[in-house]
């Protein structure tokens, strides 16, 4: 029973940021293929930054009507929308539709909002429902969730970014009738001109978007089992002790105080001389706690100011300008940035996980490095169309790196203070 339940909350845990990290694995297709061309990035930002709506609402009703909204119903509510989302932006995604005078992909807009409200509410819905199991399973469903930005990652190299080539067309100019041909039109009469074509990727954006639904499909499935697994856990059935202990004596802890009096594990002292247990004083020197580190008020601004400081350019600055400094290249190495990029969070999770590092000078170095890569992003997106190294395989490969590390390191530094800080 436990594997199946590990199962269930690996499942439930792919669910939380599948469609987002989907869209943007998915972008160096849609931005040759949609209106907005290499602005679309930038819409998707603000789309995504519009849909935190949700769980701004959910904490705010949380703290002003507690117990009014029930964490399964909202979660019931939230995956099946998303599910249904990406059901339909599999057909609608190419439509478009006139606004403000343009041509605009509205169902791909509205479609996106919704999806971005699915995973931006699955942060404040999906780990308390979680908390409710054995926390064994709750490392699982972390596992699920960096496994949705590597899955959708892995499908997209698996399609492809369709390779763009350069053909010349030629077109005639002054027929004056259908008849006409090459043989009796003169050098007046025919242009040149060169036309990008983009070679088919190994399975449509159709077939990618059904894959992200069928996955959303799949976390709903392990949430509705796991709504109605026990609250009774079985993780062992052996008797590793049993019920009834008998205590023999107490052990001293060896370091004494100015009185020669010794610390007792229990909480008591006992002085050498009677022999008799005391409790300790309130206001004493002896405490069982561990001691406590101070924290100044400088220590709290540096670490927030880091955070937001990483978060605004993981989660906006470099993805928007990503279409800019990566697709002079070519349209190759924008797929590989994404995807590969796509991957950095769970890399990075991982490292920090069996790397553990909690120095303060750690996090500012991490946070340098990250930030000097992403200037050197946004350096080859401010000369784009015709950044460095642009006719070389190793601007191909730089700029792939580039992206790469950038949202690695900043990565690393964004977990960081999630597993504690010292000075």
């Amino acid at each position: 029973m436990a594997w199946l339940t590990h199962l269930l909350a690996c499942l439930f845990g792919t669910g939380s940021w599948m469609a987002i990290n989907g869209l943007w694995v998915e972008l160096p297709l849609l931005v040759n293929k949609l209106p907005e061309g290499w602005y679309l990035p930038s819409y998707l930002i603000i789309i995504i930054q519009l849909a935190n709506i949700g769980p701004l609402f959910i904490t705010l009703m949380h703290k002003l009507k507690p117990g009014v909204l029930s964490e399964v119903t909202i979660i019931f509510v939230v995956v099946s929308t998303g599910a249904v989302a990406c059901f339909l932006l599999a057909f609608l995604w190419h439509y478009t539709t006139p606004l403000a005078g343009r041509m605009h992909s509205t169902p791909f807009f509205v479609l996106t909002f919704f999806l971005s409200l699915v995973d931006c509410t699955s942060s404040v819905t999906f780990l308390p429902f979680m908390a409710r199991f054995h926390p064994c399973y709750v490392t699982t469903f972390f596992i699920g969730e960096g496994l949705s930005s590597l899955v959708p990652a892995l499908f997209a190299l698996a399609q492809g970014a369709g390779i763009a080539s350069c053909v010349q067309v030629t077109t005639l100019t002054n027929a004056t009738s259908g008849n006409s041909t090459f043989a009796n039109t003169s050098s007046e009469d025919v242009r040149y001109h060169m036309e990008t074509r983009y070679s088919p990727p190994n399975f449509s954006s159709l077939v990618f978007f059904l894959i992200l639904s069928a996955m959303l499909s799949s976390c709903l499935v392990a949430f509705f089992f796991l709504n109605r697994l026990p609250r009774v856990w079985e993780l062992s059935k052996q008797n590793l002790c049993s019920s009834d202990i008998t205590l023999h004596s107490i052990q001293k802890i060896p370091n004494m105080d100015g009185q020669g009096t010794a610390t007792i594990s229990g909480g008591f002292t006992s002085s050498p001389k009677d022999g008799k247990e005391v409790s300790p004083s309130k206001g004493g020197d002896e405490d069982t706690d561990p001691e406590k580190v101070p924290c100044s008020w400088a220590t709290f601004a540096f670490i927030y100011t880091l955070v937001a400081w990483v978060n605004s350019l993981t989660n906006g600055v470099l993805p928007s300008v990503q279409s800019y400094s990566c697709l002079p290249y070519s349209n190759l190495a924008y797929h590989l940035a994404a995807t590969l990029s796509s991957m950095a969070n769970p890399l990075a999770c991982t490292i920090a996980t069996f790397l553990p590092c909690r120095s303060l000078p750690v996090l500012g170095i991490l946070s340098a490095i990250g930030t000097a890569f992403g200037a050197y992003n946004m350096s080859m997106a401010v000369l784009s169309p015709c950044p460095v190294l642009q006719q070389s395989n190793w601007g191909d490969a730089l700029i792939v790196s580039s992206c790469l590390e950038s949202l690695r390191w900043l990565r690393k530094a964004q977990n960081l203070p999630l597993m504690g800080t010292e000075a």
